[in-house]
C-alpha cells in the first residue's frame, strides 16, 4: 500500500511538472537580453532512430566512428560489415518498443526546460537558447553546427556544449567533441567563430546524485516491508572494450564515482553492484555482464533485484529492450526484478541540469580541469586539436 501510494505521488508530480513546461513553452513573451546573452545550451547525445528506416544509417554511422569502436584502416569494412549483419536484429527490436527510440523526445524536452529555468537564475546570460546535436541520429552535429551560425552565434553571444553523458569517455563524450571540432573546421570563417566552452562530465553532481536515489526509493517502495532491505540494487552501465580501459580512459571510474555517491547519499541501505551491458564484437569488454550476473543470482534463489541504469539519463533501446524486455521480461521473475525509471522528465534532474549550466557559466571556464587529460599514448591529432577549443582559457 505504501509502494502503490508513492508510485500515486510520484505519477501526479509528474503530471503537474509536464504541465509547467506546456505552459512555459506556449509563452510568447521575450525573454530580455542579458549583459552576457545570448546563450546556446547545447546538449550533446548520441542519439537514436526515430523510426526502423532509420536504423541501417544509425548502424552505420556508430560503427563508422573510431573513437567508439576503433579498426584502424579496416573501420569502414567493419562499419559495412556489421551494419549489414545487425540491421534485421536492431530493427525487430525498436520494433518491440514502439517503432523508435525516445531520446529525441526526451532531450528536446530537457533542453528547453533546462534554458526556461536558466532565463529565470541567470538573466545576465539571458536568452538561453536550446539545441540538441546527436552523433549518429538527426539532428546531427553538423546541421546544428550550421543552424547555430545562421542563428548569429558565430557573431555574438556564447554556446554552452553540454554533454549528456554523466561519466566522460573518449568513445561517447569524446566523439562528440571531436566531431564538434570537424564541423568547426569546416563551417567557419575568420569572422565568424562560435564562443565555445564544455560541461564534459558531471558523475557526482549533488542533483544528479539526489535525482537517480529519488528514483530508486520509488522503486524499493513498491518491495514488501519485510523484504525491502534485502533487495540487491544492481547498476547497469554500458560496457566499453578493455583496451580503453587499459588506456586510461575515465569512463568506468566515473561511473564508479557515481554508484558510490548514490549509495552514499541512499545512506547505503542495500545491498549492490556495479555491472555492465550492451557488449559487442569479439573483442574483450569490462564485465562482468548485467546479464550473467543477473542470472546467477536467480540460479541462487535470489530474485529480489533491483536494475538501475546509471550512465543512460533517458530511456532508449539499452534500458527499454535489453534491460525490460529480455533480461526483466525473460527472467520469469517480473514481479521481483525490477527497474528503476530512467531520469527523463524528472523535475529534479532538470534542475540538476539547469544547476550545472549556471554553475558552469559563473565559473567562468571553459572545461573542467581533468578535460585536457588525454589517453596514455593518445596519438589522435584530432584529439589533441578539439581540446584546444575549449582548455586553457577562460570566457
Amino acid at each position: 500500500m505504501v509502494g502503490r501510494i508513492s508510485h500515486l505521488i510520484q505519477q501526479r508530480a509528474r503530471v503537474n511538472f509536464l504541465q509547467q513546461i506546456k505552459r512555459s513553452l506556449n509563452t510568447k513573451a521575450e525573454t530580455k537580453a542579458g549583459r552576457d546573452g545570448p546563450t546556446a545550451v547545447v546538449f550533446m547525445n548520441m542519439g537514436g532512430p526515430g523510426n526502423q528506416g532509420e536504423v541501417r544509417d544509425f548502424l552505420h554511422r556508430l560503427f563508422s566512428d573510431g573513437d567508439i569502436i576503433p579498426f584502424g584502416r579496416f573501420q569502414k569494412i567493419f562499419a559495412n560489415i556489421i551494419t549489414r549483419l545487425r540491421t534485421s536484429k536492431i530493427q525487430k527490436q525498436y520494433a518491440a518498443i514502439g517503432g523508435g527510440s525516445p531520446i529525441r523526445k526526451w532531450s528536446d524536452l530537457q533542453a528547453k526546460e533546462t534554458c526556461r529555468i536558466l532565463d529565470k537564475t541567470s538573466p545576465s546570460s539571458a536568452p538561453h537558447l536550446p539545441y540538441v546535436a546527436f552523433r549518429y541520429a538527426h539532428p546531427l552535429t553538423e546541421d546544428v553546427y550550421s543552424k547555430l551560425l545562421a542563428d548569429g552565434f558565430g557573431k555574438r553571444g556564447r554556446a554552452v556544449a553540454f554533454s549528456q553523458y554523466p561519466q566522460y569517455s573518449c568513445g561517447t563524450t569524446g566523439s562528440s567533441i571531436n566531431e564538434l571540432f570537424r564541423c568547426r573546421e569546416k563551417l567557419e570563417s575568420a569572422d565568424s567563430r562560435i564562443n565555445w566552452s564544455i560541461i564534459d562530465r558531471w558523475p557526482a553532481h549533488h542533483k544528479f546524485v539526489e535525482a537517480v536515489a529519488h528514483n530508486i526509493k520509488a522503486t524499493l517502495a513498491t518491495y514488501p516491508s519485510e523484504r525491502r532491505k534485502d533487495v540487491t540494487i544492481i547498476f547497469s552501465a554500458h560496457s566499453q572494450p578493455m583496451s580503453a580501459v587499459n588506456q586510461g580512459d575515465a569512463y568506468s571510474s566515473e561511473v564508479s564515482a557515481t554508484v558510490y555517491a548514490v549509495m552514499q547519499h541512499l545512506g547505503f541501505p542495500n545491498p549492490y553492484r556495479l555491472c555492465w551491458q550492451s557488449k559487442v564484437g569479439p573483442q574483450p569488454w569490462l564485465g562482468p555482464q548485467t546479464s550473467e550476473v543477473v542470472e546467477k543470482f536467480i540460479q541462487k534463489g535470489d530474485q529480489h533485484l533491483l536494475l538501475v541504469p546509471i550512465a543512460f539519463t533517458s530511456d532508449h533501446i539499452e534500458t527499454l529492450y535489453e534491460l525490460d524486455e529480455e533480461l526483466i521480461g525473460e527472467s520469469g521473475h517480473a514481479d521481483t526484478i525490477k527497474r528503476a525509471e530512467s531520469l527523463n522528465d524528472s523535475p529534479l534532474f532538470i534542475e540538476a541540469l539547469a544547476d550545472m549550466v549556471k554553475e558552469h557559466i559563473d565559473s567562468g571556464d571553459k572545461s573542467s580541469r581533468q578535460f585536457g587529460n588525454r589517453c596514455v599514448d593518445c596519438q589522435k591529432n584530432v584529439c589533441r586539436d578539439a581540446r584546444g577549443m575549449f582548455a586553457g582559457d577562460t570566457i
